[in-house]
């Protein structure tokens, strides 16, 4: 099973190609530069759906923090067995 996980970009790159454009990305604490290829609207402090180092998806912050809490209460239940 494959999961794409929300987080916030924190900075981009000023490179002028659109495919090779990159960014910081802030997963709950931990950073990862990931492609921004496929969301070039995205700007900081846009929450994207990232997968295998691509950000595939813009959300709005509503649903990615609704999604963030999701894992979260599912580590601590698994926490719990």
């Amino acid at each position: 099973m494959c999961l794409a996980i929300p987080g916030q970009i924190i900075s981009i790159s000023d490179d002028n190609d659109p495919l090779a454009r990159k960014g910081q990305v802030n997963f709950s604490g931990i950073r990862k530069e990931v492609s921004l290829a496929y969301v070039p609207d995205a700007k900081i402090n846009d929450y994207v759906i990232v997968h295998a180092g691509f950000a595939l998806s813009v959300l709005d912050e509503e649903d990615a923090l609704s999604s963030l809490q999701a894992f979260n209460d599912l580590s601590e239940f698994q926490n719990l067995i």
